[in-house]
């Protein structure tokens, strides 16, 4: 990415608060804009591949849908190479996937998208390792515990080191990447600003993790996801197997208020049985678990949370707020690190314009990040607030027909590579939500399904092969 000198302002020092993969990527975003990047992040981050301390949920499965791929790509160029040479996988859509959506079994038509598979901890890892090469970025230890200036304009950041020291340090922006606990609401209260409006959608999401030794002959295997179907009136209970580096399947399973899993390892394949599709039970009954110990890692955060920052009537110029600081969604949808590069190429797209310091550009970022917010909060909350027990506002009438509208469009889908492409673009945020309403999708959700469903999981013979009982999985084409 190359910038004209205008878009740098003297002696610009740009601040992003957490170390994060969205405060990565946002550090990436402004070093081509400013003359300093400052990560500020108390914790001490892994110097390899390794879980981070404030991030339990890196355990669990993590997509990165190629939207976001794509942004990456755009902040820090070769790094999908990077990821693939470090073990993760490069999986087609829907070619490498076996779904089971909530109106059926998906076919496995040509690649219309894709997605980046591996741990959470190997994606973040290179990442990391790339901005802290560059010559402009570095990354202090230390809390942010508040913001410096006024109402109308952010000067900088106050810290406290392990050993107490405050410090104030001046930016030109400050951009908060700091997750899920934010103190952004509280930090713009202190200059005045009036609260953001803020929605929480709560379906008592549970999450249960294992990993397993991936079968000999493995090496393509697909993708593995059974959905559930709000429809159905009882809990929504899910099972991915997801293949990452090292021979490895990391397995979650889901399930809403009243259906949850546990933590006991002897009730982790009876659970993936249980739900709509027995398939993941099939392919783990017999497989190797990689825990000595027989530990299932457990997560209840599974919260969808949105503070609508682009609403404000009024914000401080130079404060940017960008990843789970805007919005957290239920993790079964993936949608978490995508929406977190979008937002971050949507900063250095602005900056590259118009420089770290323009006016109105905070404001003009916020907006645009909201987009794609909006995108993976309404896939996510459409589905989360049907299911029994979910607390939060009942969707308006518009919405409900929607969701009547996506659903016909998902069995549609199934027997339409048309239709398939164009569900792809919103779910991958690759394109826009209303390649969903384009005229020939639209014709084409109104026919209906022009095929039968399958009515078995859409496996090859030799994916049919590595299961422990082959006999009792029949395969589709």
């Amino acid at each position: 990415m190359t910038h004209t000198p205008s878009a740098r302002s003297a002696a610009s020092h740009a601040v992003v608060i957490g170390g994060s993969l969205a405060g990565m990527l946002a550090a990436a975003a402004l070093s081509h804009a400013a003359d300093r990047v400052t990560i500020i992040e108390r914790d001490t981050l892994p110097a390899e591949p390794a879980p981070r301390r404030g991030l339990p949920q890196a355990r669990h499965a993590h997509l990165l849908w190629a939207g976001g791929a794509r942004a990456i790509e755009s902040l820090l160029p070769g790094i999908q190479r990077e990821w693939l040479a470090a073990g993760a996988r490069r999986i087609s859509l829907p070619t490498g996937v076996v779904t089971y959506t909530a109106e059926g079994w998906l076919r496995r038509y040509r690649e219309a998208q894709y997605l980046i598979a591996c741990s959470r901890d190997l994606l973040d890892a290179v990442v990391r390792t790339r901005v802290q090469k560059l010559a402009n970025v570095e990354i202090r230890q230390a809390q942010v515990t508040h913001l410096t200036g006024t109402a109308t304009q952010v000067t900088g950041v106050t810290t406290r080191s392990a050993d107490g020291t405050e410090k104030t340090v001046r930016a030109s922006i400050v951009v908060d990447a700091s997750g899920c606990g934010s103190r952004s609401p509280h930090w713009l209260a202190e200059f005045g600003v009036p609260p953001v409006t803020e929605t929480t959608i709560d379906s008592g999401l549970t999450y249960a993790t294992r990993l397993y030794r991936a079968p000999s002959g493995a090496d393509d295997f697909p993708l593995v996801n059974i959905q559930s179907n709000p429809a159905d009136g009882i809990p929504g209970q899910t099972a991915t197997i997801m293949p990452i580096e090292g021979q490895r399947w990391l397995v979650t399973l889901s399930g809403t208020r009243g259906g949850e899993p546990t933590d006991d390892p002897d009730r982790f394949v009876e659970f993936a049985r249980s739900v709509r599709h027995p398939l993941v039970a099939e392919l783990i009954e017999h497989a190797e678990p990689l825990d000595s110990a027989g530990t299932v890692t457990i997560s209840r955060s599974g919260v969808n949370k949105r503070r609508y920052y682009e609403r404000m009537k009024w914000a401080p110029e130079g404060y940017v707020i960008l990843g789970d600081a805007v919005a957290t969604y239920n993790p079964v949808f993936g949608h978490g690190m995508t929406v977190a590069a979008v937002g971050a190429k949507a900063l250095a797209d602005a900056v590259r314009h118009k420089g770290i310091a323009a006016p109105g550009l905070s404001a003009e970022v916020q907006r645009t990040i909201s987009r794609s917010v909006s995108t993976a909060w309404d896939l996510a909350t459409g589905q989360d607030i049907r299911y029994p027990g979910c607390i939060g506002p009942k969707p308006p009438a518009a919405a409900r027909l929607l969701t009547g509208y996506v659903s016909r469009l998902t069995r549609t889908a199934a027997s339409s590579r048309r239709v398939t492409v164009a569900l792809m673009e919103p779910m991958t945020l690759s394109g826009p939500a209303h390649a969903l309403v384009r005229p020939s999708v639209l014709a084409a959700v109104a026919r209906g399904p022009i095929r039968p469903p399958l009515t078995t999981p859409p496996l090859t013979p030799s994916e049919r092969a590595l299961a422990p009982k082959p006999q009792t999985l029949q395969f589709s084409q």
